[in-house]
């Protein structure tokens, strides 16, 4: 059994496991003063072409949305997400479990747009209700889709002319920015967004993101917020390590690259077929729509999710290769499924 089900079945890349191997009886300082974490930190400055920025290391995606949305609202302060937000569906109600209410959005291909967000402001004018403050966006979506660069400037025009804090959820952002359409730089964001996310789980880490704050009224006692929600890790070179590793050369891009080559083949070949897709995702997810029949038979050799149900017939499965993805295991699964077809 093969999966296809996420881009974090795998391990570590080999090179951040050589990395924690070869440090492991060097005593170094915790909760991330060590000299890793503070490389690595300097490392992804130095890609992002900015030094006024905050970096704080994390361990999951939920976490440091979590953590981050928390600390920047007060608390009659609200969220707004697209319905295919990560924060809406997937997190457990952890962000409401904090107070702040999540206002969706029911958006074209998973995205935000400013007359979406308009819509939210206007249906929320005063005291009476919670106050929309935070715009939350992921990039790539929870649906494979990834952000263009007009896009994400009008939405941050938007946000900046109507006092909102534009966050992004980085959980994907690697493959989000070296997919064949995409016209963003890692150098982009700070000057768009007040804070966003490095996905490090996803993109060949054992764990790990990398939380950068632009917004300087953001910044203040942030380490405090992170000690009270029990994420200041001692230990916390686990976290400097990968990404010094993942970010000293270009490493973080490279794994992000084999990524969406591997789904690069897959939709080619899908597409080839005359398969449909629920949804146009140039990342390292894909969601065709199969017969039923043809479902049942691949889960026999290869795991992936039922994403949604088309019609009593179709259904569609969501596809994810990761930085680890075997390219014969995918020239393997397009030969069954040309057979069943």
């Amino acid at each position: 059994m093969y999966s296809f089900k996420n881009d974090y079945s795998e391990g570590a890349h080999p090179l951040i496991l050589k990395a924690l191997m070869e440090s492991n009886l060097v005593q170094e300082e915790g909760y991330g003063e060590d000299y890793y974490s503070l490389k690595a930190i300097e490392h992804i400055k130095n890609k992002l072409g900015r030094t006024d920025v905050d970096i704080h290391l994390l361990t999951g995606g939920t976490q440091t949305n979590l953590i981050a949305i928390s600390a920047f609202l007060r608390p009659h302060e609200a969220a707004i997400s697209a319905g295919t937000g990560h924060i809406l569906g997937h997190e457990t109600g952890a962000i409401e479990a904090t107070g702040h209410k999540i206002l969706s959005v029911e958006s074209k291909h998973g995205k935000l747009t400013p007359a979406g967000v308009k819509a939210i402001l206007e249906g929320h004018p005063d005291e009476h209700m919670v106050k929309p403050k935070l715009v939350y966006i992921s990039n790539s979506t929870e649906i494979g889709s990834i952000y263009k660069k007009d896009e994400l400037q009008l939405l941050s025009h938007f946000c900046r002319e109507n006092n909102l804090i534009l966050y992004m959820d980085g959980a994907r952002l690697g493959s989000a920015l070296c997919s064949d359409e995409n016209d963003l730089t890692l150098s982009d964001l700070p000057e768009l967004v007040d804070a966003f996310y490095i996905g490090g789980t996803k993109n060949g880490a054992l764990l790990g993101e990398a939380l950068v704050i632009c917004r300087g009224s953001l910044k203040e006692d942030f380490r405090y917020h992170i000690k009270q929600k029990g994420a200041l890790l001692a230990k916390g070179r686990l976290l400097g390590i990968q990404f010094f590793e993942l970010f000293k050369d270009n490493l973080f891009f490279d794994l992000a690259l084999h990524a969406n080559k591997m789904s690069g083949i897959l939709r080619g070949a899908l597409t080839n077929a005359n398969v449909r897709f629920l949804t146009h995702s140039p990342s390292n997810q894909l969601f065709p729509i199969l017969p039923n029949s043809v479902i049942a038979e691949l889960a026999n050799k290869y795991s992936f999710h039922i994403w949604e149900k088309v019609d009593t017939d179709y259904s569609a499965i969501r596809l994810v290769t990761s930085w680890a993805t075997k390219e014969e295991e995918v020239l393997g699964f397009i030969d069954q499924l040309k057979r069943l077809l």
